[in-house]
């Protein structure tokens, strides 16, 4: 809220005795000072309790309105600043006044959905050369529907300047996605998704400061953390139940193999399914290698070839244009659950754990260096890897209880 106050300056005293006049304009915890050319005695100012009080002397009351007219004409201007939707400056109000310069117009401030809008145009560049995925592409235009919603439900508008990005709004939306978000059928998101979210945001108003679209990002207030999980892994007992399990359907026997495959390279679904004859490269002394960037962080991932993947590679040979037979997402895990019932392994088997199974079962389990675990998965650092050697404990205590038994 704008406030303005008058207030008498000692030292500037004219011939007559008398002190100047100034104004105290003050806007979110910042203020400015300028003169207002009005001279007035001390006593009198005191008198009149600063002009507050019933003035009877004429030249008083003159000075009273030409006060009051200077504060009306402020307060104008400052409301006609924010109509328009220009930058608050109280220098540009103190020189409008001054006579020193005119109010330089500068154009409206982006909004939260253009800042948003901006970023996915630019994102949707990256999926077209396929530096990026379409499904990331897709989690950025639902998390402008979510924030859509939520202004909507919240705030009734339509959008927001970015400027007005405050953080009652930010930890409300995160509210609104945690409890209150519906989709299909289904009322809030969890923790860990929310997040993402919520750091999507972040991303988007990082890449218009980049652009010098924006100056500020509203979103750097925000501090939710994920909630780190066990990821879900085979041992290598499970793994080999899996590899040598006979399956009467050629759709269970397709699904096995590009498990399998993603568990001897690591590599995750879209990342394998977009791997062609052209990712095979044969170094120095004759060693194959998949070489590929990771579409989610383009960070080059480059895996020795395995026997095992290199059998399953050969099996689809000219069958398709990648490596592996192409399959959907869904598809694939619901064919899983069903390897895993045949399988008799009573875990959640999903194609992200063939991954997770090459992290730990596969490489850090066989002495593999976690830096170079790290390296073949494409992690940005170390700390994403030391992950998966947390959750190896378990394979340690199941070696051991063998151990065990035999001291027993």
């Amino acid at each position: 809220m704008l406030k303005i106050i008058f207030y008498l300056k000692s030292g500037k005293d004219n011939k007559k005795g008398e002190s100047p006049i100034f104004a105290r304009v003050s806007y979110n915890q910042k203020s400015t000072t300028m003169a207002t050319g009005k001279y007035i005695l001390k006593e009198r100012w005191k008198f009149t309790n600063n002009l507050r009080n019933v003035l009877k002397i004429e030249k008083e009351k003159v000075l009273k309105s030409r006060l009051d007219l200077l504060q009306l004409n402020i307060e104008k201007k400052f409301n006609e600043m924010t109509k328009e939707g220009l930058d608050i400056s109280l220098q540009l109000l103190k020189n409008e006044f001054t006579g020193k310069t005119k109010i330089v117009i500068k154009t409206k401030e982006v909004s939260i959905l253009e800042v948003i809008d901006k970023y996915i145009k630019y994102f949707t560049k990256k999926v077209e050369v396929n530096e990026r995925s379409e499904t990331s592409l897709q989690k950025y235009k639902r998390s402008k529907e979510l924030l859509i919603t939520f202004m909507k439900k919240y705030y009734k508008i339509e959008d927001l300047p970015v400027g007005e990005v405050s953080s009652a709004f930010i930890y409300n939306l995160e509210s609104f996605l945690k409890y209150e978000s519906e989709y299909k059928g289904k009322i809030g998101i969890q923790n860990n998704s929310v997040v993402k979210y919520m750091r999507m945001y972040k991303t988007c108003c990082k890449h218009n400061i980049k652009m010098g679209i924006i100056e500020k990002n509203p979103f750097n207030i925000y501090d939710g953390k994920i909630n780190t999980k066990d990821a879900v892994f085979l041992t290598q007992k499970e793994l080999d139940t899996i590899e040598n399990k006979k399956l009467s359907f050629k759709r269970l026997e397709k699904v096995r193999d590009i498990f399998l495959f993603s568990c001897y390279t690591g590599y995750a679904p879209v990342d394998a399914l977009n791997l062609t004859s052209r990712n095979i490269f044969q170094d120095s002394n004759d060693e194959l290698w998949i070489l590929a960037n990771r579409t989610k962080t383009e960070i080059r991932a480059n895996v020795p070839l395995l026997p095992p993947a290199l059998k399953i590679i050969n099996k689809y040979k000219n069958q398709q244009i990648g490596l592996i037979p192409r399959i959907s997402n869904q598809k694939m895990n619901a064919y899983l659950k069903e390897i895993a019932d045949l399988c008799e392994i009573d875990k959640n088997l999903t194609w992200y754990v063939s991954r997770h199974t090459f992290a730990t079962t596969v490489t850090l389990a066989n002495g593999v260096r976690i830096e170079n675990v790290s390296s073949m998965l494409g992690h940005t650092n170390i700390k994403q890897t030391q992950h998966y050697a947390k959750v190896l404990d378990e394979n340690v205590m199941t070696d051991m209880s063998k151990l065990k038994q035999k001291y027993a």
